[in-house]
């Protein structure tokens, strides 16, 4: 009997790498982008990426960015209080062969082999490395840029892609006396930094502390104009005399971004998409900081909130917004002309195709998306892109290739 199961999961494992890396578009996926009825559909490679040498671990993957070659590039905490000292990183407690943490950034090619890695504290003290490295960007130049959300976290650093350290913009320790979304020269635990190649600048998503989007020139680092909720000038004060908002409450959402400010994201059509992950909300503006307008996801959802961050499609209307919910364990694929939600895939688990607090969220030039977890889940994960197709669910649980896994269906 034994030896019959080990063979039919033999069997189910070769059907499976099999339907990952034949290539070919599922039959009826050759819709157009923005037909009516349809959504781009994907499945989840579950080998991918390859595994990593040297024994190496990654702890929590908060940033991600795929770059004009189509390398995808992660930043992951790797300090040792993310790990279990003996179980997991046995060879930095000598008492095992394995493991240890591997280098904070990392990059992949489409294929998930590793290319280069780099990072971590200054030895020469020429920068100060965040105490919790918090989002990537890659700006024109194809320079690296990294934020933090850590307790003396108010500053920005840019390396080139070999590891070589160019700048930091911001003061460590800035914050220490509280925060200051009216500062111009450093940040308030910066969540995310995304590149906008027309203006070649860099929109902040600042922050977990500070409540604003700020701009900054990308080759200088000069800062530009910032904004908070609605276009209006952040109000700290205002903000320190809100509760956490719900729509339970059926009161109009805050007037002060809720925080923290978790993406902001600009489009190649001049608008920049802001996750307010406390409201559940992204509001849209214009590149210089007019509002145009907000829209809430899964407004009902608590504690950690719905809007985490947000990728577009790649085609040159970037007709779907791709929309990731750390807390709700989904992404949502949104038509952006009319901000709804089409369906969304996804859930809650360890398996390929589900979530653990899925994080970061990015696309490359042929239309598969690049997923990272935080916390426990601590991965990285793509998802194949199939083609235009008419939508299965509104809830598509887990791409597992050749099939749909709905919530409770499995």
């Amino acid at each position: 009997m034994k030896r019959k199961f080990q063979l039919l999961v033999g069997i189910a494992v070769i059907a499976l790498v099999g339907a990952c890396t034949t290539g070919d578009a599922a039959p009826g996926l050759t819709g157009d982008y923005g037909e009516a009825g349809m959504a781009p559909r994907f499945e989840v490679d579950p080998l991918w990426p390859q595994p990593l040498p040297n024994h190496w671990l990654v702890g929590p993957m908060i940033g991600l960015a795929v770059d004009s070659r189509d390398h995808i590039w992660v930043v992951h905490r790797n300090t040792l209080n993310q790990f279990a000292l003996n179980t997991e990183i046995g060879i930095i407690s000598e008492v095992s062969e394995c493991c240890q943490p591997g280098p904070p950034v990392l990059e992949f090619d489409q294929e998930g082999n590793l290319i280069s890695s780099f990072g971590g504290p200054s030895e020469t003290g020429e920068y100060d490395w965040p105490s919790s490295n918090h989002g990537l960007a890659i700006d024109n130049m194809g320079n690296i840029w990294i934020g933090g959300n850590g307790g003396g976290d108010s500053h920005v650093l840019q390396f080139a892609i070999d590891g070589t350290f160019l700048k930091q913009i911001g003061q460590q320790g800035a914050r220490a006396e509280g925060r200051n979304s009216l500062d111009e020269v450093s940040f308030g635990q910066v969540a995310k930094l995304s590149n906008h190649a027309a203006t070649n600048e860099l929109f902040v998503a600042d922050g977990y502390q500070n409540k604003r989007v700020v701009v900054l020139d990308a080759t200088t680092g000069e800062f530009k104009r910032y904004w908070g909720a609605y276009g209006n000038v952040p109000d700290d004060e205002e903000y320190s005399t809100m509760t956490r908002w719900s729509a339970r409450d059926g009161t109009p959402p805050p007037p002060q971004f809720q925080g923290p400010v978790h993406c902001a994201e600009p489009s190649l059509d001049g608008l920049v998409y802001v996750c307010d992950r406390g409201a559940d909300r992204v509001q849209v503006f214009q590149l210089d900081g007019t509002f145009v307008q907000e829209v809430q996801f899964a407004p009902n959802t608590r504690s950690q909130g719905s809007t985490w961050d947000i990728a577009f499609s790649p085609d040159a209307a970037q007709t779907y917004l791709y929309l990731a919910d750390g807390q709700n364990m989904k992404v949502y694929i949104i038509l952006r002309e009319t901000m709804e939600v089409l369906t969304s895939f996804g859930d809650g688990g360890r398996q390929p195709g589900l979530f653990f607090a899925v994080h970061s969220i990015d696309t490359d030039s042929d239309g598969n998306i690049y997923t990272t977890e935080t916390y426990e889940g601590s991965r990285l994960q793509k998802f194949v892109y199939l083609g235009i197709g008419p939508i299965p669910n509104a809830d598509q649980g887990a791409l597992w290739p050749g099939e749909t896994h709905t919530y409770g269906g499995m």
